[in-house]
């Protein structure tokens, strides 16, 4: 394996401090996932240097002048404080021939963008929630064709932003609230889904042309009040006191039905072809007390942190943290956008 120079690609306010030791152990810090990153890429080897930006690409032109990386290696979510803007900085990138690492621009575009991700699952006949849209600015009034409950959500956010108990309504009234609520918190178009009751599962996959999928993995709600829905909120994923109080554990999804794990595995790579990924990325999904198989979304370039569950499950595969951000750089090299393919034809 040669040595390369690596450029990491994060937002400004989690380029991690010169002394990383407040990462040491279970503590929660906002860069840990930049932290590893870099960690990971100097264990194996490689020249590594850190970039934030925020809402300047002058200073991403001027470090990769300087540092003339062989590979930027993509940890930034958005640019500007905007979610969707994430895939016109990949397309920066393209534009300057630089390879990077994470999905291309148009998959990024397409699994950002949820009610548009629906629409292709449901022309190749993947099976997801029906929904409806609901433009900031405009009032919620439910197609007849909706049944509660609903679960309403932004349209393009990540992360269960925005995701609480209170997302679940059951009336028209709530229904009015929770959009409402939405538009003047996060300013996005919103989406209100037929929420499935069942298991919340998550299968992660890595890899351009030919894909790999990763164990299935669940989240479990061991200590859970009776008749409140099993959801990710943003204090289910974020908070870990709420995770101690109510028991809440990811891991290998255990005691499947017969052949529903050959079924998930098979629509996530369906999933992962329809919206044109590459890299890495997690489909999440709910599998529904009848044994059905319902996709919810896809999420690109998904948290690499070491101890998040796409590692974890790469883990459980055999794939070490290091072999697992590595491959990931060697699929970085490996892709061929546009570029690339047009010097190959000059040549």
């Amino acid at each position: 394996m040669r040595k390369l120079r690596v450029l990491v690609l994060m937002h400004e306010d989690l380029v991690p401090p010169q002394d990383r030791s407040a990462r040491s152990g279970p503590s929660y810090v906002e860069w840990r996932t930049e932290h590893d990153v870099m960690n990971a890429l100097e264990e194996l080897g490689h020249e590594v240097r850190a970039i934030g930006v925020h809402d300047d690409l002058k200073v991403l032109r001027e470090a990769l002048e300087s540092f003339d990386p062989h590979i930027t290696f993509n940890v930034l979510e958005e640019f500007h404080g905007v979610t969707i803007y994430g895939q016109a900085l990949i397309s920066y990138l393209e534009l300057l021939r630089c390879p990077y690492t994470g999905c291309n621009p148009r998959g990024l575009m397409l699994a950002h963008d949820k009610l548009l991700t629906k629409k292709i699952l449901s022309y190749h006949r993947i099976r997801t929630p029906r929904c409806a849209t609901f433009p900031v600015g405009r009032s919620a009034v439910r197609p007849r064709r909706l049944e509660y409950p609903l679960l309403v959500k932004s349209s393009f956010e990540d992360a269960s932003l925005g995701i609480s108990q209170a997302s679940v309504v059951h009336s028209d009234e709530k229904l009015v609230e929770r959009v409402q609520f939405m538009h003047e918190q996060f300013g996005t178009d919103v989406i209100a889904e037929e929420f499935i009751e069942g298991r919340e599962l998550y299968v992660g996959l890595i890899g351009n042309s030919r894909v790999e999928s990763l164990p299935v993995w669940e989240m479990t709600f061991n200590d859970w009040p009776e008749g409140t829905p099993r959801i990710a909120t943003e204090r289910v994923k974020w908070s870990v006191a709420y995770q101690k109080r109510h028991d809440i554990k990811t891991a290998a999804a255990s005691a499947l039905p017969e052949g529903v794990e050959r079924e998930i595995v098979r629509t996530c790579k369906q999933v992962y072809g329809a919206l044109d990924l590459s890299g890495y990325a997690r489909i999440d999904l709910r599998l529904d007390n009848a044994g059905k198989v319902w996709v919810i979304e896809a999420n690109a370039n998904p948290d690499l942190a070491f101890d998040e569950d796409f590692s974890a499950s790469a883990k459980a595969a055999g794939i070490d943290y290091p072999s697992l951000i590595q491959r990931i750089v060697n699929l970085g090299l490996a892709w061929r956008p546009a570029w690339k393919q047009a010097e190959a034809t000059a040549s």
